[in-house]
């Protein structure tokens, strides 16, 4: 599998020795993989770090894998997720692809066709982005525009009159949401998207502030 830097997985399942089966096996693929235990864990990482996939079973402890997904959509609108179900529950793999999930695959896992989903995801995922609109606020485009004309925090601060808090604040959200855990990424992302010309020295319309 093409290791890309962009690529970050996280894996979700109550079970601790499917945790690390799975872990050794993306590992091996050249995936960057988080494996969490369960549903909040997921979702609380999901608030501060990128994911470009989410791979999560059906039935866990607390909420399950159908309400992960509800939540993480949510959170991450564009984001692919994956749901593990069990042999022979294709109804809960319908109500997950309903509900947004990219694709389903059962119990137990096969690894070359756990791999090959994995794989397909991916690469599905970058070209993906490009048509998908953020949900960035007016502030949030501003701050984005900002950044993308090498202006630091303090410089956004003062040009916005905002504290340099809320700019960190605001600066981190759109990180966030552009899946972005640097400038490099952000620039990257913001290019895929749409949001910003890598050829052009301003990329993105002047727009209203507001909160």
């Amino acid at each position: 599998m093409e290791n890309r830097a962009l690529d970050r997985v996280f894996f979700v399942d109550d079970e601790p020795q499917v945790r690390t089966a799975v872990r050794k096996t993306l590992e091996r693929a050249g995936v960057n993989v988080t494996c969490f235990g369960c549903a909040d864990d997921c979702l609380a990482c999901l608030d501060s770090a990128p994911c470009d996939l989410l791979i999560t079973d059906v039935k866990m402890a607390g909420k399950d894998g159908i309400e992960l997904l509800k939540a993480a959509k949510e959170r991450v609108p564009w984001l692919r997720v994956l749901v593990v179900t069990g042999f022979g529950d294709v109804p809960m793999a319908v109500t997950a692809l309903k509900l947004g999930a990219s694709d389903f695959i059962e119990k137990p896992l096969d690894r070359e066709v756990f791999l090959q989903a994995v794989r397909t995801l991916l690469a599905q995922n970058h070209p993906a982005i490009s048509q998908a609109s953020p949900a960035l606020t007016k502030t949030e485009m501003r701050i984005l525009q900002l950044i993308l004309e090498g202006k630091n925090n303090r410089e956004i601060s003062s040009a916005l009159h905002r504290s340099a808090r809320t700019i960190e604040v605001h600066r981190s959200h759109v990180m966030r949401k552009l899946g972005a855990n640097n400038i490099v990424e952000l620039l990257r992302r913001a290019a895929m998207m749409g949001l910003f010309d890598m050829n052009a020295p301003a990329g993105l319309p002047d727009v209203d502030i507001d909160d």
